[in-house]
């Protein structure tokens, strides 16, 4: 088995980007795989999320923010250039032949990671918090092959921001929706860190955690299953709108 890698990969459009973390998990990695990655502004929904349960569409499309749709579960999620996101990519068993646990994974990278940025936090509901206030928001999605677990870290987004775009909790509670939390970036927490230094200390964590990430541009069945993605779900309206996807 070779070892961990971490992709150099970014593209202008949201979309693509969420294309491509999908891709990340198709191409079926035989060592972790490390992606840390920035959208412009969008609303990102979980795989069977209703839209109207969760975004205020109106005020999106006055703003012109997009709303789009991830494959993972979770709860919906505003991405700004203020919010870095982080995606692990593990083969369904670890190096010692037992079952992978992405979200203990994921929360052990991100609890370092914060830890190295010289904050406490502790993990509760599908995230990372530090005091009362949600920093990290978690998802996951599993195929036969791997898991992929990715988090969304808040370095200087406005919750202002946040709930601009988000609704309040509906008042007939559902399975799929959001567990809504109150949220605060680093910033909020007196923490003037820039995405670089927070980026830093994401791929220190990983260090610890998996070993060294050696740095690589997308392979071809990466790049492959990313062209597929963006035609059968990416690109089409209705897997954003709807989750359902072209033939």
């Amino acid at each position: 088995m070779t070892g961990p890698s971490e992709v150099v990969a970014s593209f202008d459009d949201p979309a693509d980007n969420l294309a491509f973390d999908e891709a990340l998990l198709r191409a079926a990695p035989e060592a972790p795989v490390l992606w840390i990655w920035r959208n412009t502004d969008c609303v990102v929904v979980g795989r069977g999320q209703k839209i109207e349960r969760e975004v205020k569409a109106d005020v999106c499309a006055s703003d012109g923010v997009p709303v789009l749709r991830r494959a993972s579960g979770g709860g919906t999620v505003f991405h700004d250039p203020g919010n870095l996101n982080i995606t692990l990519v593990l083969p369904g068993l670890g190096l010692s032949g037992e079952p992978v646990r992405p979200l203990e994974a994921l929360g052990e990278l991100m609890t370092a990671t914060v830890a190295e940025l010289g904050l406490p936090s502790r993990l509760g509901d599908r995230g990372l918090f530090v005091g009362d206030s949600k920093l990290c928001g978690f998802a996951v999605f599993r195929t036969k092959t791997g898991l992929l677990a990715h988090s969304t870290l808040l370095v200087s987004t406005a919750a202002e921001r946040v709930g601009r775009y988000l609704t309040a909790a509906p008042s007939d509670p559902r399975p799929m929706d959001s567990h809504r939390s109150q949220v605060a970036s680093l910033a909020d927490h007196g923490l003037r860190k820039g995405v670089a230094d927070v980026t830093a200390a994401v791929r220190k964590a990983a260090t610890a955690q998996l070993g060294e990430p050696v740095p690589r541009k997308p392979s071809a069945a990466e790049r492959e299953w990313h062209r597929s993605l963006q035609r059968t779900r990416y690109h089409y309206p209705e897997w954003h709108s709807e989750g359902s996807q072209r033939k």
